[in-house]
């Protein structure tokens, strides 16, 4: 089913390969291989650019949502499912997706099992994809600090040998990476996490995340049964998730709910939140003083009498 993408791959590393040969380096080297995997990486992220971007206008439009979010809480906190489904109401009307945090992630995963599968590929031999005979031979050869690209920590030591490695050095090689990629993916997670904790309090997803997060050390161990240039793919694929999440989580939102009122989470336009603040803002009648009305007291009837007759 994912041939087509295997291809594309394929034939996206075996160009960018060819273009780092052109500019002087040893087209069976280690690095050409390595910086061609980094190359198709940083390629990849730039087309997404614009949906990390997306993702991030969403989280801030739900963070001006919170007033009208509180106020659905607080009206439903004894029903449960009456709450949960006006909250997706509210998001369905604004046009705001909370899942949308998930899909860069869910976007990158193919590329990731593709080149994994062109590298295996090329790891046991196979020219498919694009690859000959001979770049086949050139990428299997290619090591980075004595660690072949098609190199897993899983290898025995005859394998290894038959790439010309050295089998403890690139196990101790295999290792390192694969706890630098298990750090880099809790650090990426960790200041998504945080931020959309921030940002999102009701995030459905929040939970998972969090799992996610405290489990991705483990993806280190999962980095021992793959080959040298996924996991060089995978920590190119972190670190650039981290400087791209630096660089625009340090920019505060331009507007926040109380600076803009009930208008900026009104999914309609600014009618209803006009409507909304104005209610908010009236201020309330001012009870009048009561006036009391005082009726002249009556005189004893004796006083009375007295009065008469001096009259």
């Amino acid at each position: 089913m994912l041939d087509w993408l295997y291809n594309i791959v394929g034939w996206v590393l075996i160009h960018i390969h060819s273009a780092l040969a052109t500019v002087g380096f040893n087209p069976d080297s280690g690095w050409a291989w390595g910086l061609s995997i980094v190359t198709l990486t940083i390629l990849m992220r730039l087309i997404m650019v614009p949906l990390f971007v997306k993702q991030m206008q969403t989280q801030r439009k739900i963070q001006d949502m919170q007033p009208q979010l509180t106020k659905i809480r607080e009206r439903y906190k004894n029903d449960k499912q009456r709450l949960q489904q006006e909250q997706m109401k509210l998001y369905q009307e604004s046009g705001t997706n909370p899942l949308m945090g998930c899909l860069p992630l869910l976007l990158q995963m193919p590329v990731f099992f593709a080149l994994f599968n062109v590298l295996r590929n090329v790891a046991q031999g196979h020219a498919n994809y694009g690859f000959t005979p001979g770049l086949v031979e050139s990428a299997q050869n290619a090591a980075i600090f004595h660690a072949p690209l098609a190199a897993q920590f899983l290898m025995s030591n005859e394998e290894l040998e038959s790439y010309g490695a050295e089998p403890l050095i690139a196990k101790a090689v295999i290792v390192l990476a694969c706890i630098i990629m298990g750090g880099t993916t809790f650090l990426t997670m960790r200041q998504s996490m945080r931020r959309s904790t921030v940002q999102m309090p009701d995030n459905p997803m929040a939970q998972s995340q969090k799992i996610m997060m405290y489990l991705a050390p483990a993806f280190g161990l999962f980095g021992l049964g793959m080959p040298v240039g996924v996991l060089i793919y995978w920590v190119t694929n972190n670190l650039w998730t981290m400087g791209q999440q630096h660089f625009i989580y340090r920019k505060p939102a331009t507007a926040s709910s109380a600076d803009t009122g009930d208008a900026a989470a009104s999914p309609n336009g600014s009618a209803k939140g006009l409507l909304g603040k104005r209610k908010e803002s009236a201020p309330e009648p001012v009870e009048e003083p009561k006036i009391e009305r005082r009726q002249p007291r009556k005189q004893p009837r004796a006083k009375r009498g007295g009065n008469q007759r001096k009259g």
